[in-house]
């Protein structure tokens, strides 16, 4: 339920930090007791207090109401300009159904005690009329229970920068693979490259691999070390791969592909890069002096970079 920029609600969990039980509620108003301060307790490394108007604090908006506030206790030992950040709730217990009900900000929005503010809450927690309505459960038998549950926020400074980077620097390579037509092993690799703070090389294999075996040259892009990842960790990459045309004017094969490369799948290609054939033919110009020229352009990279405050 919301009003009044509160959100009230029940729950069946008492506060975790502090509960303020009151008996003999009626003879404590008999007092004329403006402001009833509870014992100190600790929350989240802080010493804080509840300060209860029985009646409402007149001074504010409490008129007709319960009013309740935290405040932050022994100040003196936060140091000069101190902040402690908070997100907080109070609670009145119904004693009738056994829950707690519990008061926070409607749009849940943090509060910041420092040495110009070091009490916040509400000043309207709960209407006199329906905190005084013994079939509410609140004041039952003459006696109540108050509570507050205090979450402080620590920011560790830590972070992570992620940045999608257009044509990182040294971002390709160029690799001439000599005697080609000599080649017996399934798959070469090339010398490793540095783009993204990353290293990159590409895979070859000469006679194919996977649907390509046998009928095809396949290429692929590897990110080397990609097998040590880190679980659910990605690491983006939008590359061109070519074979080169060594003739003048000769029309270079090139195929583009983007993935999300991960631990599991970190060497991402074509099996069926280029016909076996086209190599073969020393006319069309891709093989010169038993040498294959075979490129790899990155064009789009993910860096991420942990960082601290």
């Amino acid at each position: 339920m919301n009003s009044g920029g509160l959100t009230r609600s029940k729950r069946d969990l008492p506060p975790m930090h502090y509960t303020l039980k009151i008996e003999s509620f009626s003879l404590l108003l008999k007092t004329k007791v403006e402001k009833y301060e509870s014992d100190v307790f600790k929350a989240g490394g802080y010493t804080w207090r509840l300060c209860l108007y029985p009646n409402g604090n007149t001074k504010g908006i409490g008129k007709g109401f319960v009013s309740l506030y935290l405040q932050i206790e022994n100040t003196s030992k936060l140091g000069h300009r101190w902040e402690v950040t908070t997100e907080f709730k109070l609670f009145v217990r119904d004693h009738i159904n056994d829950k707690y009900l519990t008061v926070r900000e409607s749009d849940a929005s943090v509060k910041r005690f420092n040495e110009v503010k070091t009490e916040w809450g509400f000043d309207q927690l709960l209407s006199l009329e329906t905190f005084n309505d013994a079939s509410n459960g609140y004041l039952f038998n003459d006696c109540c229970v108050f509570g507050a549950e205090i979450f402080v926020i620590k920011p560790t400074g830590k972070g992570e920068l992620l940045s999608m980077v257009k044509k990182p620097a040294n971002g390709s390579l160029t690799w001439k693979i000599e005697d080609f037509s000599k080649l017996d092993k399934s798959s070469y690799l090339s010398k490793a490259f540095t783009a993204g703070g990353r290293s990159w090389r590409i895979k070859v294999y000469p006679k194919g691999y996977d649907d390509g075996k046998g009928n095809s040259l396949s290429v692929y892009l590897e990110l080397v070390d990609g097998g040590k990842l880190p679980p659910k960790k990605t690491v983006w990459a939008e590359y061109k791969l070519r074979v080169l045309n060594q003739q003048p004017h000769g029309k270079h094969v090139e195929e583009k592909t983007s993935r999300w490369l991960t631990s599991s799948s970190y060497t991402r290609g074509f099996p069926k890069f280029m016909p076996l054939g086209d190599l073969r033919d020393v006319s069309k110009g891709y093989v010169k002096s038993d040498t294959l020229i075979v490129e790899a352009e990155i064009l789009t990279l993910s860096v991420s970079k942990l960082f601290s405050h």
